[in-house]
C-alpha cells in the first residue's frame, strides 16, 4: 500500500479522520498476514515508510508506523504518506552448540525427599 492521506478536510474532525487513517494501515497489515505465505518462507515482514510527503518519508518498521503517523499530524501537515510492502520471510534460527539435542536433560532427584 502506498497512499497519501489527507489529514485537513473541510468539515470533518481531524482527531477522526487521523483514527481513520491508523484503522486502514492495520487493516491492511491484518488483509496482507492472512493470505498463504509462499513456500519456503515462515511469515510475512513489512517494508514501511512515513513522512509528511513521499520525498520526505523515512524508514521505518510496522510498530512505529501508528507513533509516526501521529508525529506527522502533530506537526501540521496537510497529508501524510504512508508505504507499507509486504515481503515474505525466513525466521532465523540460532544455531544449535554441539552437543545440544533440543531435548530438556531430566531434572536431578530432590535430595530433601
Amino acid at each position: 500500500m502506498k497512499k497519501t492521506f489527507l489529514l485537513q478536510v473541510e468539515g470533518k474532525n481531524p482527531d477522526r479522520i487521523l483514527e481513520a487513517v491508523k484503522h486502514e494501515v492495520r487493516k491492511y497489515a491484518r488483509r496482507e498476514g492472512r493470505k498463504a505465505v509462499p513456500e519456503g518462507f515462515d511469515y510475512w515482514d513489512f517494508d514501511c515508510q512515513v513522512g509528511a510527503s513521499s520525498e520526505v518519508a523515512e524508514a521505518a518498521t510496522f510498530a512505529q508506523v501508528v507513533p509516526l503517523i501521529d508525529v506527522v499530524a502533530k506537526s501540521g501537515a496537510a497529508s501524510c504518506y504512508v508505504e507499507v510492502l509486504s515481503k515474505p520471510v525466513l525466521r532465523l534460527r540460532k544455531p544449535q552448540l554441539q552437543g545440544e539435542s533440543g531435548l530438556e536433560s531430566p531434572k536431578p532427584a530432590d535430595p530433601q525427599t
